[in-house]
């Protein structure tokens, strides 16, 4: 499922008065299509002489990029209630997901039936489904190393950058040749584009399947 904001607010308010005694004050809900988390609480920090940190601004983020079973959604909800407890009263703890946390969590699981966990680990199907389908215009390099390895390297389509990283890797002593396409297959979308001077080692017959001769061009 792919939750919206009222069903986040409903969720957060069972679970506010069924583990947390309705102690937690309601929270601003967005939702996010971002990759990079499924539950996030935000908060600003104000730092005052001779004080403890006060937090302040909570914010519970949900992404609706992922299509999770409802009780993976209603595990996050929580999860993120409970950094937002611990951040509210101003409890210590060792880390984000010190000992403090991983209490409340063992104890809500236990008490409560969930399955909150530390990290949410999508399956590949998950992460698949994810993906940002759109076409998107950018340089492929194949980096070709004297050791016999291939790297895959996705550049903004922009001359001077593609030209400063072609040259870098050359004058490293370690790059025997380095293939250009420009590609705009949504398949590529899950792999960064940047200009730093790194590549990604992945099958190269996959990487192939996606690359159209005709579309290869010399160094830009």
């Amino acid at each position: 499922m792919k939750p919206t904001v009222q069903y986040v607010e409903s969720k957060f308010d069972e679970f506010n008065a069924m583990i947390f005694d309705g102690k937690l004050p309601k929270i601003p809900v967005a939702l996010s299509n971002a990759a990079s988390y499924v539950g996030l609480c935000t908060f600003k920090t104000r730092r005052r002489p001779f004080r403890a940190p006060e937090y302040y601004g909570f914010k519970l983020r949900i992404s609706t990029r992922f299509d999770l079973p409802e009780a993976e959604v209603e595990d996050t909800v929580i999860h993120e209630m409970i950094h937002y407890h611990i951040r509210l009263n101003g409890i210590k703890d060792t880390s984000a997901h010190g000992k403090v946390f991983r209490q409340m969590m063992d104890d809500i699981n236990r008490k409560f039936g969930r399955h909150v966990t530390i990290s949410h680990r999508t399956t590949k199907e998950q992460r698949e489904a994810a993906l940002d389908k759109r076409p998107r215009l950018r340089v492929v390099a194949v980096v070709t190393f004297k050791d016999g390895r291939q790297g895959l390297k996705l550049l903004p389509p922009v001359e001077k950058k593609v030209s400063a990283y072609h040259r870098a890797l050359m004058r490293s002593g370690r790059v025997s040749g380095i293939e250009y396409y420009q590609e705009s297959d949504p398949w590529f979308n899950r792999y960064p584009t940047s200009s730093a001077f790194n590549v990604f080692f992945v099958p190269m017959d996959e990487v192939r399947k996606h690359l159209t001769p005709g579309n290869q061009i010399r160094q830009m």
